[in-house]
């Protein structure tokens, strides 16, 4: 990798680039979570992103409280009953390696081919916690797709489908149509994160040479409310400024922009922003009643 132009040459590489960002969290002597798989993904190129990536946005504050609350969140949904997982653009992820899992949870992950073999080739002298399987799918193929769902859902009764990372490098109208697919009887939590215009037109702007193959896409002006009104019920969601105050793992500068006060979640604005939520399917009852209210169970961190 020779310069910052040539680090992201497809959607996966950003997979490398969150991945080193775990390993060094992971060599905290505070660490929010041990990964001791991500170094050995990352590799070389993972390094090289990171090192090419301009140096305000270089501490990865805010995949680290990314990663932070997805397993908290994911914990307590298999306390609640999950009995299987599904991990869209599953990238470099390895939760079925560190995470404390039931042996018998079905988790499954679905990402290209070419991503999928080399993460399998990388990992295979470990074991997994659960029941690991992966799927080489073209997510963006709806026959492929709903092919996939059928399979990978069935005897689930309370499944979690996570989409970690992918949202924002989609169009809008594929975003409507991933959600069309993921509402299904057998799922009861989706679980993703998403950035807001102003974001969007930073990263794009301040990293345009890499982002030139991954440009960010979706992001909605109107934050949570455009998930509300495809059906689905925020059933928390939280600022990664936030969580990552939370977490003390902001720097100095962004500690202070942390003061501020911060913008809707359902109205973001212009302020480069971006969130993680867990949403459920809505009932008749939630849709009828929403009308711009919030729902008692809702938990919102701004």
């Amino acid at each position: 990798m020779t310069g910052p132009g040539s680090s992201i040459t497809h959607v996966s590489d950003t997979a490398r680039w969150t991945a080193l960002h775990r390993a060094t969290e992971s060599a905290r002597p505070d660490a929010l979570f041990r990964d001791p798989l991500a170094e050995r993904l990352a590799g070389d190129h993972g390094r090289a992103i990171v090192a090419a990536v301009p140096r305000s946005t270089r501490n990865g504050w805010w995949l680290v409280a990314r990663t932070k609350i997805i397993d908290d969140a994911i914990a307590e949904a298999i306390a609640d009953g999950c009995d299987r997982v599904l991990n869209l653009a599953a990238g470099l992820d390895t939760r079925p390696y560190r995470l404390d899992l039931p042996f018998d949870l079905t988790w499954v992950e679905a990402d290209l081919p070419a991503l999928l073999e080399e993460k399998t080739r990388l990992l295979a002298d470990q074991t997994p916690r659960c029941r690991l399987t992966r799927t080489a799918v073209d997510l963006a193929d709806p026959r492929a797709r709903g092919a996939f769902f059928d399979d990978a859902l069935d005897g689930a009764t309370k499944a979690l489908v996570l989409t970690e990372g992918l949202l924002m490098y989609l169009e809008d109208c594929d975003v409507v149509a991933l959600s069309a697919a993921i509402r299904r009887p057998e799922v009861a939590w989706w679980m993703l994160d998403f950035a807001g215009p102003g974001l969007k037109a930073m990263m794009n702007k301040k990293m345009a040479g890499m982002l030139e193959n991954a440009p960010f896409r979706f992001a909605p002006d109107n934050g949570l409310s455009w998930f509300e009104d495809l059906g689905w019920r925020t059933v928390h969601a939280e600022s990664l400024l936030a969580a990552a105050r939370r977490f003390r793992r902001l720097p100095p500068l962004m500690r202070l922009a942390a003061r501020l006060p911060q913008p809707d979640l359902r109205h973001p604005g212009d302020r480069p922003w971006s969130a993680v939520a867990l949403l459920a399917p809505q009932d008749s009852a939630d849709a009828a009643s929403r009308q711009g209210s919030t729902a008692s169970s809702e938990s919102l961190t701004s």
